[in-house]
């Protein structure tokens, strides 16, 4: 029987799930949480999306993430095969780690946002030292929304969900905590356990957030391109043996992939002359140089804005 298809909309915001075989610990030991952390920053970075929670238990993994338009599948399977590689290669073993896709729901409404907040933060309960003291555990974001700790990892955009409990931001977290905490014995809780099992909802969540256009063309972005940069993109495409020549391709083919919804086949077919793993470096290369050159970066910034 074919597995139905996952409900998504490129304005929808999700409650992800990944669990590991029933066999294997999604995580030894804390440097393997520490890695993986490190995975949902740099993707969440790579294709600029946004992380508002997450926890991190030893066979599973919750995140709240509004991929900004980005392809959630895309996303996950980016971050879980990046860890997968890892995970294999520390404990010198072989195949699946994760137990089949990845469960989402979309998040439609504000009362499961903030609902779906507090579940998530509420995890570690069960965990040995946490029963009431949820917000003490590293490997969730709940304790920089209790305000127990600072965002070390650079990875949890609070403001979307605090804004709802004020505007100053230690009284909002004050308010969040005592929310979250009067959440763990409503049944609520149970509800939303069950819903990241099934795809319920067909809705979209509609309200202020902005969000990024994947599915711009190329030819309309590189145009653009070279009148930001001043140059003639396209020759610098098909130019070979130039280090000029080479950021324009790394930069072509990140904005490919995160802006124009390209696979690498796609951008292989594009730009020519290069292997699918010679694609990939090239998209690296480009978010790299974003962060790195402030040049690239500007006009990275003003392809986004004018989607």
């Amino acid at each position: 029987m074919p597995r139905a298809a996952r409900k998504k909309s490129e304005e929808s915001m999700y409650h992800v799930m990944s669990r590991s075989i029933s066999e294997v610990d999604l995580f030894q030991c804390d440097e393997d949480k520490d890695y993986y952390l490190s995975l949902l920053k740099r993707y969440k970075e790579k294709y600029h999306c946004k992380i508002y929670c997450y926890a991190l238990m030893s066979n599973h993994v919750h995140i709240y993430i509004n991929p900004c338009g980005f392809d959630i599948s895309t996303f996950m399977r980016c971050l879980n095969n990046a860890y997968v590689a890892y995970f294999n290669r520390k404990y010198g073993r072989h195949g699946h780690l994760f137990q089949g896709r990845f469960a989402s729901t979309i998040v439609d409404n504000d009362t499961y946002s903030l609902t779906l907040s507090a579940y998530i933060h509420n995890n570690p309960k069960d965990l040995p030292g946490y029963a009431g003291r949820e917000e003490y555990y590293r490997y969730s974001s709940y304790g920089i929304y209790a305000g127990r700790r600072k965002d070390t990892d650079g990875i949890v955009d609070t403001e979307f969900i605090l804004s709802h409990f004020g505007r100053d931001k230690k009284t909002a977290q004050q308010k969040y905590k005592a929310f979250a905490e009067s959440m763990k014995e409503t049944g609520i809780m149970k509800e939303v356990d069950n819903s990241i099992m099934k795809a319920y909802t067909e809705n979209v969540y509609s309200s202020e957030r902005q969000y990024i256009v994947r599915t711009r063309i190329p030819d309309e972005l590189i145009y653009r391109m070279s009148n930001l940069l001043g140059m003639k993109v396209v020759e610098e495409l098909r130019a070979k043996y130039n280090r000029k020549a080479s950021k324009i391709r790394a930069f072509t083919a990140y904005i490919m992939r995160t802006i124009c919804g390209y696979t690498y086949a796609s951008i292989c077919q594009y730009i020519g002359n290069m292997s699918m793993s010679g694609i990939s470096r090239l998209t690296n290369e480009g978010f790299r140089l974003i962060k790195e050159d402030v040049r690239y970066r500007n006009t990275f910034n003003s392809l986004i804005q004018a989607g």
